[in-house]
């Protein structure tokens, strides 16, 4: 059998490998989530969410009163109907961002169990479109970087062979961020990718004149450039602009996403697997922005994210954010500029239990 006969949640903190900042927040710390489930014939799954520092003990209590006590004596096997019946328990909490972080805890660590049991990597399981899937960086394009150093890390994405680079936006005057982009062109050349993300800190009228403003950059996306539940004015900006605009890793439900691709308002998806719900909900999100023949370029999570986007035909880009370095054995595979999907069985990533249970929170 495979009935869920215990389970556990429990969090770990890591501290950011260096500072983070954009337009609206810093990244302050990684509560990391962790839900173990085991069944009575001896197997075990481990999956995870995480916070960039407030809510954790949130997501923990509401998995620990309620979510996990229900898990217990279910198939594990049936990771579909287990992911329904926990979201029908919590339909007073759904869908919000609490509730979705708990199941995906829960979600990621069925399907570790449900892959270790295939004898399979997650890649293969959730889809097997390919073992690769290209790269771009984030960790040196944080807000509070000068010009300098933003070039700084953008000449060293090229010399790794990446694909391309993010830098945040959000300056007081589009003038400063533009000095900056065009900084960052320069130094990279005409056929390296160059995305901008805004996080949500412009109104309509001002994301469409820095749109405008930008067009010099000639840029990959512009991300997130007004609040996530602004679905009218993200469909007023794409029609006004020629650059593609991504969004997702502020939306919790596979209907918010069907809402923006409806309206044509994204044309980048950055669907993030924790936030959505889970491993289960975001295959959703990623064959419905298929249909509607728009790229995955997923939100943060490089560890767990490389093999999902490598599972499907729209998986376009992978985040460089490293995250879980502390409490690994082994970081993320990257060859000739390519992330590589882990090809060990389970979610493939290689967890450090005791580096671990040296930061967990009592």
């Amino acid at each position: 059998m495979a009935v869920v006969s215990r389970a556990e949640a429990f969090i770990v903190d890591l501290e950011v490998e260096q500072v983070r900042t954009d337009a609206v927040q810093a990244f302050l710390k990684q509560e990391t989530v962790f839900v173990e489930v085991g069944t009575d014939d001896g197997a075990v799954g481990l999956g995870y969410s995480y916070t960039i520092g407030t809510g954790g003990t949130a997501v923990h209590a509401l998995l620990r009163d309620h979510l996990l006590p229900r898990l217990i004596g279910q198939d594990s096997r049936l990771v579909e109907g287990v992911w329904h019946d926990l979201f029908a328990f919590t339909r007073a909490t759904t869908v919000g961002a609490i509730t979705s972080l708990a199941l995906a805890a829960v979600d990621t660590a069925l399907w570790d169990l449900k892959c270790l049991r295939a004898g399979e990597p997650l890649w293969r399981v959730a889809g097997g479109f390919r073992p690769v899937v290209p790269l771009y960086d984030t960790e040196g394009g944080w807000l509070h970087l000068s010009t300098d150093e933003l070039v700084l890390g953008a000449e060293a994405a090229v010399d790794a062979g990446w694909n391309g680079v993010k830098v945040k936006v959000g300056k007081p005057t589009a003038h400063e961020d533009l000095e900056r982009l065009m900084a960052v062109r320069d130094a990279v050349g005409p056929r390296f990718d160059l995305m901008v993300d805004a996080n949500q800190s412009m109104t309509a009228a001002e994301a469409i004149r820095r749109a405008e403003a930008f067009a010099p950059a000639d840029l990959f996306w512009l991300e997130e450039p007004l609040p996530a539940d602004d679905v009218a004015g993200h469909e007023r900006l794409a029609r006004s602009t020629s650059i593609p605009i991504a969004v997702g890793e502020s939306l919790y439900s596979v209907g918010q996403f069907r809402d923006y691709l409806q309206r044509g308002a994204a044309s980048i998806v950055q669907v993030d697997v924790a936030r959505v719900g889970g491993i289960t909900p975001w295959l959703k999100v990623a064959h419905l922005a298929e249909a509607f023949n728009v790229a995955v370029c997923p939100h943060f999570l490089m560890e767990l994210h490389v093999s999902l986007t490598a599972a499907v035909p729209n998986g376009r880009y992978v985040e460089h954010i490293p995250q879980l370095r502390s409490i690994t054995t082994a970081e993320m595979a990257v060859e000739d500029g390519q992330a590589v999907a882990p090809s060990a069985p389970g979610l493939g990533i290689a967890w450090d239990r005791d580096a671990m249970d040296d930061r967990r929170v009592a």
